[in-house]
């Protein structure tokens, strides 16, 4: 992004305009707080749902990622001198994405979840690894890993369940209503904030662009397991 000022340092960033700066600590409040919410509503609870050995082990891997991308970008976010309170979700407050907000009670919802809900993620992440402010660009270059096991680990998990007798129509239920849910993550088509990060070369794509971009990742996805996508109206975000 050769027309870009790049931010190499926390110096650099600190000597930089009021507009950038404020932009790029609500990114990283943003996912401080919902790194932590996943891991405190999902992955931790989804420890003793887990059917057996093999697959609690591997949800607590999850777990600790989780729990480590929100440390991260806490770490980040008080070195930017932000306030610790602002980056720790209120879980009697409304969730920070609607995902957030649904109610799982089982192992399969859960692996539906983060089949569907991890893509979006990396999806997000992807669009900071060229981020003008390279300590949060070195963020999500470490981040990006794990969040694809997290997706592979739901499609894997969720591909099991779907060899099962009643397996594939239990989990069509479960994408036909948790899917739906997902697309707003990326936020509105018209976003200030969004044009304020492109401007700067903090974000590259639009929130539209993103939102499209998962759902045909979403839909070839579910292809493979032989599944569908609910029809959504995508104008409507």
């Amino acid at each position: 992004m050769p027309d870009i000022k790049q931010f190499t340092t926390l110096e650099d960033w600190r000597t930089g305009p009021e507009e950038y700066k404020v932009a790029c600590r609500k990114i990283v409040i943003s996912h401080a707080i919902n790194e932590l919410y996943g891991s405190q509503v999902y992955d931790e609870p989804a420890i003793a749902m887990a059917p057996d050995p093999y697959a609690k082990w591997q949800v607590c891997r999850v777990v600790m990622e989780e729990y480590g991308h929100h440390y991260r970008f806490f770490e980040l976010g008080r070195e930017m001198g932000i306030e610790e309170s602002q980056m720790l979700p209120d879980l009697t407050e409304k969730s920070p994405l609607t995902i957030m907000s649904y109610n799982m009670k089982t192992w399969e919802e859960f692996c539906v979840i983060k089949m569907l809900g991890d893509l979006a993620e990396i999806i997000l992440v992807e669009d900071l690894v060229q981020c003008s402010f390279h300590p949060l660009r070195n963020l999500a270059r470490m981040t990006m890993p794990e969040e694809h096991f997290h997706a592979e680990f739901g499609e894997n998990f969720t591909a099991d369940i779907c060899e099962r007798e009643g397996g594939k129509e239990l989990i069509q239920g479960y994408v036909d209503v948790i899917f739906p849910i997902i697309p707003s993550m990326f936020g509105k088509s018209e976003s200030k904030n969004n044009e304020i990060y492109r401007k700067w070369g903090i974000k590259k794509c639009t929130n539209e662009n993103m939102r499209a971009e998962y759902v045909k990742r979403a839909e070839t996805v579910v292809t493979k397991l032989g599944l569908t996508l609910p029809d959504i109206n995508l104008n409507t975000y």
